[in-house]
């Protein structure tokens, strides 16, 4: 058993996605229980007839043992961002080291050997099947959740631009009532445009392509600005308090930065408390430029720091909070700005606690010129729009 795991410790290794941080233990996960599963499997296979394994063999999903530890083990490694191809090579690295390390002790290949054979390659199946079905019922139900919590999101804002179209109608209108409504239209459509943005940028992931990034000169500094004016027309209600350097001038992609910037404020205006300021600093930390966001606010809780930048993962579990401030819970921003960080050499981390608040930290690569281009950002900005992006 031993000699087994160290061989599955080994290999989940080397096929864990890159950067998942997944502990030995994480990494064994089900291992043994699986291993120990099998062997109850070849112990009861022993007195079927030809005809029954036939049968068995070919039952359908809805016959698999849904508590297995194979079952749990393809739930968990779907959870843990491994694709269906690393799951089953996972089975085919054991099949490969439990042959390697029974056939030499053998002594004489006979009937009742080749029938062990048959019932251990039948009962190593079986898991890898469990294990299939539970990585696909856990598949099936990320995408309908993402269906529903999309539905749910488009729901808000498409109401707004009804109901401003059925006021704009009406021949009674007040005078002055066209800018309140024209605000409401404008904050429901930026809304739908982050989400729509969201979505683009994570079906290009998916799709092995990758978010494009086009570089260019610009100034850190004026992204921040426009991203905390989209912001603020999305959050009137919150404060925003801001301290950034002017002279944050590198080689980025604009559009890219600006929406990465959107989706931190958006996340901290929805989540901080509503009576607290939202605070965005940007300096230059030696050859980085270092951003933070902060708020205050309930914690994130210890349990899903790791998780908080994959997709799908959503930080309300309800749509609109009890102070009237609007909730986007599609869970795609935060993975979002994440791939746009690490595609511009970057990274993204956060804290949470309740002395502290909750603060993202976004750190990315500048320059070696920048410290001496403060007096040309004004003219070297790349100027962000909301409809740019």
């Amino acid at each position: 058993m031993d000699d087994i795991l160290h061989e599955w410790d080994t290999f989940a290794r080397q096929v864990a996605p890159e950067g998942s941080g997944m502990s030995d233990v994480a990494l064994r996960d089900h291992a043994r229980e699986m291993l120990e599963g099998i062997v109850q499997e070849m112990a009861h296979a022993h007195p079927r007839s030809a005809d029954e394994r036939r049968l068995r063999s070919r039952e359908g999903g809805d016959a698999f043992e849904a508590g297995s530890a194979a079952a749990q083990h393809g739930d968990q490694r779907q959870s843990a961002d491994f694709t269906l191809l690393q799951l089953s090579a996972e089975f085919r690295v054991l099949r490969e080291t439990v042959m390697r390390l029974w056939l030499p002790t053998i002594e004489r290949l006979d009937a009742g050997c080749a029938d062990e054979i048959v019932r251990f390659n039948e009962a190593l199946d079986r898991a890898l099947a469990e294990s299939i079905v539970a990585y696909s019922d856990r598949t099936n139900q990320t995408r309908e959740l993402f269906l529903a919590v999309l539905g749910h999101d488009l729901r808000a804002p498409l109401a707004t631009l009804a109901l401003s179209g059925a006021l704009l109608a009406r021949p009674d209108l007040p005078d002055g009532r066209q800018g309140v409504i024209a605000g409401n239209v404008t904050r429901a459509t930026q809304l739908m445009q982050r989400i729509v943005n969201d979505l683009l940028g994570f079906t290009r992931t998916q799709l092995g392509k990758g978010l494009p990034i086009e570089r260019g000169r610009t100034s850190l500094q004026q992204v921040i600005k426009d991203a905390l004016e989209d912001a603020r027309a999305a959050y009137p209600n919150t404060r925003f308090e801001c301290d950034i350097d002017a002279a944050l001038v590198g080689d980025y992609d604009g559009t890219r930065l600006y929406q990465l910037f959107v989706n931190l404020l958006v996340n901290a205006a929805q989540h901080g408390a509503a009576d607290t300021p939202v605070r965005i600093e940007a300096h230059r930390v030696g050859e980085r430029h270092v951003v933070h966001v902060t708020n205050e606010g309930v914690p994130i809780p210890d349990a899903a720091l790791h998780s908080i930048f994959k997709p799908l993962v959503q930080l309300d579990s309800e749509g609109d909070g009890d102070d009237g401030r609007p909730r986007t819970s599609l869970g795609l921003g935060l993975f979002i700005s994440r791939e746009i960080a690490e595609g511009h050499d970057g990274t993204i981390a956060v804290r949470s606690n309740p002395a502290q608040g909750t603060r993202f930290t976004v750190d990315l690569p500048c320059s070696a010129d920048a410290a001496h281009s403060g007096d040309q950002a004004g003219h070297a900005a790349a100027t962000v729009s909301p409809a740019a992006t």
